[in-house]
């Protein structure tokens, strides 16, 4: 059963919540990640640590409810906001890409500059692929993101269909990166939006994704179901087998470390149609 205070935002016994200290150890663990890769402490300490964590990670998991037949939601239950970027990340706060209390979640701020959306980040030594340089499957899943983040800005939100990226030069880690991200068309249902990565005014990455706009009760529902929403493939209004979507899936890039004027590693296959990406 999870631990409950009478203070803490949870809707039910058995759905994770955000706050009430959950911030806080998403933090220290974000932090404990960072000096697993770069700390060069030596077998003993490393031992010690390790020791130390496998207490705490015991005393945690015995506050793992168990098994249910329906599945647990990590969505918050308004479902996602318009009112501006901190709505979008408070609607999800476990998600793998902006996620506040998920520990795997890149150090990534969206913010809203209409009709833009826009990023910034600073990855560091966890999310490197070639050496130096930002993993390309990393800095996919931020223009998931980030392109969903001009969508909601627009008011044409929903999953990924396809994701496209093309890697004009090296991504820096420890480096100021920003994100440009604007809708470029909506045709029914269909929403195209694209983007841009910089670092220090060049431009590093573009990229360009595929949506289906899907009604707003739809995605607050998809939300509050979680993982459920993407199981039979329910995500498509109008009947079909739902949008693909794989939150940056759909590329196929090398590690982000493309020369200037390279195309790099375009990442343009399209996924089946077999769920839903958020």
């Amino acid at each position: 059963m999870t631990d409950q205070r009478a203070d803490s935002p949870v809707q039910n016994d058995r759905r994770p919540w955000s706050g009430g200290g959950r911030d806080e150890l998403a933090d220290e663990v974000r932090r404990l990640i960072n000096l697993t890769v770069t700390s060069a402490a030596p077998p003993d300490v490393l031992g010690e640590a390790a020791t130390t964590l496998r207490a705490l990670a015991d005393r945690l998991e015995g506050h793992v409810p168990g098994p249910d037949p329906s599945p647990t939601g990590r969505f918050a239950e308004e479902g996602l906001s318009t009112d501006g970027a901190g709505g979008l990340a408070g609607a999800m706060p476990f998600d793998v890409v902006i996620g506040r209390c998920n520990p795997l979640a890149p150090p990534l701020t969206i913010e809203f500059e209409p009709p833009n959306a826009v990023a910034h980040a600073v990855f560091t030594a966890p999310y490197e692929g070639a050496p130096g340089c930002v993993h390309g499957a990393v800095l996919a899943g931020a223009f998931d993101i980030v392109l969903t983040a001009a969508n909601v800005l627009g008011g044409s939100a929903g999953p990924t269909r396809t994701l496209s990226i093309r890697y004009r030069r090296p991504t820096l880690i420890d480096t100021p990166s920003r994100f440009e991200a604007w809708v470029t068309s909506i045709e029914g249902r269909e929403v195209r939006s694209s983007g841009r990565l910089l670092q220090g005014g060049k431009v590093c990455v573009e990229a360009e994704g595929h949506f289906v706009n899907l009604d707003r009760p739809l995605i607050d529902s998809m939300h509050r179901r979680g993982a459920s929403a993407g199981a039979g493939g329910a995500a498509a209004a109008d009947g079909t087998a739902g949008a693909a979507g794989a939150d940056g899936a759909g590329t196929d890039g090398d590690d982000g470390a493309g020369t200037d004027g390279d195309a790099g590693a375009d990442g343009d296959g399209e996924l089946p149609p077999s769920g839903v990406g958020r």
